[in-house]
């Protein structure tokens, strides 16, 4: 089968998470053998800021760090119905300009034969709701959602004709424990500034036990303003900016402990979700201690394959334990590993998408449906 996926960027993820699962499930479908091509705007603001902060090596580095993915870029004189032509299903994400949303439901209605989906993993839905009800989902086959909340909040809209749930996943092909490191360092965070959306949070949960505590650590990420990184700086954090996806397991490989902080939207108004890094997190098999979030779905067990803190006090209480009780390091390592290879890799959502689309009548899926499905 043929795949397009419209991405913001599959070529940058700086300040842009939705890369790392996009790359994912491209890389799974591609192992799978099928044809997957990402397609993404020319002046797409993380790749352009990545090669304005980086150069272009950073940029180059995409086709080393995954050389089985094909990224196209548009510019607005793209033919996009040629490349509609021969595609079994679109993808496309909630980043893409409106105009090209809706440019690419009017190919499906005027007799594209092509399995067309919209996929949304971010929270404008309930930060911007105009923006998200402004767009003309009538001619898509279905809608993905990266959790129940938000499937909910599009069913009660009326935004599409069918919406799933497909959470993100850990790509375990490349998140995955190194055991040969030898962690020199106590904690490292992965994370952008993000503004107002968690600045109290990072202060709490990051800066506050770590200045306590005395931790060696490593903070990764972009948008730090003066003031954020003089406060890193203060208790003892070293900020190393952006990081590659590509380079992630190794920096946790080299510290004890991770941590999730999730954006405040997240936490209060789309529960249930937690941000990619905590699958990635675990998927590398290194312990981490979560500020609050709920996990109305039961997407993991908390106190067996991660510690919930519900305050800076409990966050440093946690890192505490962890830094000297082996044995709780240890157990949380594996749990959480245990977890994602069970429920939370690439291979399962392949697996999930492939139901979508025989779901949505897509005629070429049977081959890739699990067996209990193809039995049935």
């Amino acid at each position: 089968m043929k795949f397009l996926f419209y991405t913001h960027s599959a070529v940058s993820d700086w300040n842009h998470g939705n890369a790392h699962f996009q790359r994912g499930i491209m890389r799974e479908l591609t192992a799978r053998g099928h044809h997957v091509i990402a397609l993404e705007p020319a002046d797409g603001w993380s790749r352009s800021n990545l090669l304005a902060e980086k150069g272009r090596s950073a940029i180059e580095r995409f086709r080393d760090d995954f050389p089985e993915l094909t990224s196209v870029m548009y510019d607005p004189v793209f033919d996009h119905e040629a490349w509609f032509a021969d595609a079994d299903v679109v993808i496309v994400h909630e980043w893409t300009a409106p105009d090209l949303v809706a440019r690419v439901g009017r190919a499906r209605a005027n007799g594209g034969d092509f399995t067309l989906l919209f996929h949304d993993t971010h929270h404008r839905a309930v930060s911007a709701t105009q923006e998200i009800s402004a767009l003309e989902l009538e001619n898509y086959d279905g809608v993905l959602v990266f959790g129940e909340t938000l499937r909910d909040g599009y069913l009660r809209a009326g935004w599409g004709k069918r919406v799933f749930t497909w959470h993100e996943a850990a790509d375990d092909r490349l998140f995955r424990p190194l055991p040969g490191i030898d962690p020199g360092a106590d904690l490292v965070w992965i994370g952008n500034w993000g503004d107002d959306e968690r600045t109290a949070e990072i202060t709490e949960f990051l800066i506050q036990p770590a200045r306590e505590l005395g931790l060696s650590g490593t903070v990764h990420g972009v948008r730090y303003p003066p003031e954020a990184l003089a406060a890193l700086a203060a208790a003892g954090l070293r900020h190393e900016g952006w990081i590659a996806n590509a380079d992630v397991p190794e920096a946790f490989a080299h510290h004890r402990v991770t941590m999730h902080i999730p954006r405040r939207a997240y936490r209060e108004s789309l529960r249930g979700i937690p941000t990619i890094r905590m699958f990635e997190a675990l998927a590398c098999g290194i312990p981490l201690v979560s500020a609050p979030w709920s996990d109305t779905e039961g997407l993991f067990r908390a106190g067996q394959d991660f510690l919930f803190a519900r305050d800076g006090a409990e966050m440093s209480q946690h890192l505490r334990d962890i830094r000297h009780d082996q044995a709780l390091a240890a157990s949380l390592s594996a749990s959480g590993l245990e977890t994602i290879r069970a429920r939370h890799t690439c291979r399962h959502r392949a697996d999930e998408l492939f139901e979508i689309l025989a779901g949505c009548g897509n005629r070429h899926v049977s081959e890739d449906l699990p067996a209990k499905e193809a039995a049935a």
